[in-house]
Order: structure tokens, then sequence, then C-alpha cells
């Protein structure tokens, strides 16, 4: 079966295993997936990762982060630019998500980076998603 958008399907699984109080949780891997998760490593949204090979095309392991009194850290991710619909934005254009606070995972020239980033090093690019 194909998926039409793979990166809404990540989201998703990880939206509902933060709402299941899961510890981790498991998605068909890719090299875009892979470096999604990694930027929200960066930004302290999630614990770990581990991409973990079945001899097929592997599958990436996420490992979810709560705080100390099982608080979710993750309260919203969403998907911004989907198949249908494009959002693309220039480095002074890109969002600040809830006035920095959150962040805009962007697909830039330089790789995948979240607003932040994007914005230190002045490239725009297609926003994937926004966490917070």
């Amino acid at each position: 079966m194909s998926m039409t958008d793979p990166v809404a399907d990540l989201l998703t699984r990880i939206r509902n295993a933060v709402t299941n109080g899961e510890d981790s949780v498991d998605a068909p891997a890719s090299n875009l997936k892979r470096e999604i998760v990694e930027a929200l490593k960066r930004h302290g949204f999630v614990r770990d990762f581990r991409v973990v090979e079945d001899g097929r095309r592997g599958s990436i392991r996420v490992f979810l982060k709560y705080g100390p009194d099982g608080e979710k850290v993750i309260s919203h991710i969403q998907r911004v630019s989907r198949p249908g619909r494009r959002v693309y934005r220039t480095a002074k254009d890109l969002p600040k998500v809830l006035d920095g606070l959150g962040v805009a995972i962007v697909s830039t020239n330089c790789g995948i980076l979240s607003d932040h980033e994007a914005r230190s090093r002045n490239v725009g690019g297609e926003i994937l998603c926004e966490v917070w």
C-alpha cells in the first residue's frame, strides 16, 4: 500500500503515542523523517531516536520525552505544508511559533532546520510542521 504523505504519518504516530503516554513509537524509515526527528531532538521535544534495521526498509524508533510529573513535552504537533498545498517562506517571513516558544521545522537547501536555525542562516524553504 502506498502512502500519500509519509511526513504526516510520522507526525500522527508521534501525536497518538504522546496522547496515549507511550514511551516510544515506531515509523517506517526515510532520510527525511530521520532529519525531522533529529531536529525535534535538537530542540528537546524527543528524548532520542534510533534507526532499526529489519532487512527491508527499516524503521525509526522515537523515544518520547515527558516532564518530571509525566506532563507532555509535545502538546501540539501539526503538518503545515501538505502534498496538495505546499507552503514556502523566505527567511524573513518564517513564522515564530508561539512567539518563539514553539518550533517550525523547515526543509531548506541546507537540510532540515528549525525556524530559529533557518533565520540565523538566512535561508527559507518549505515549512513542514509546527511543534509546541
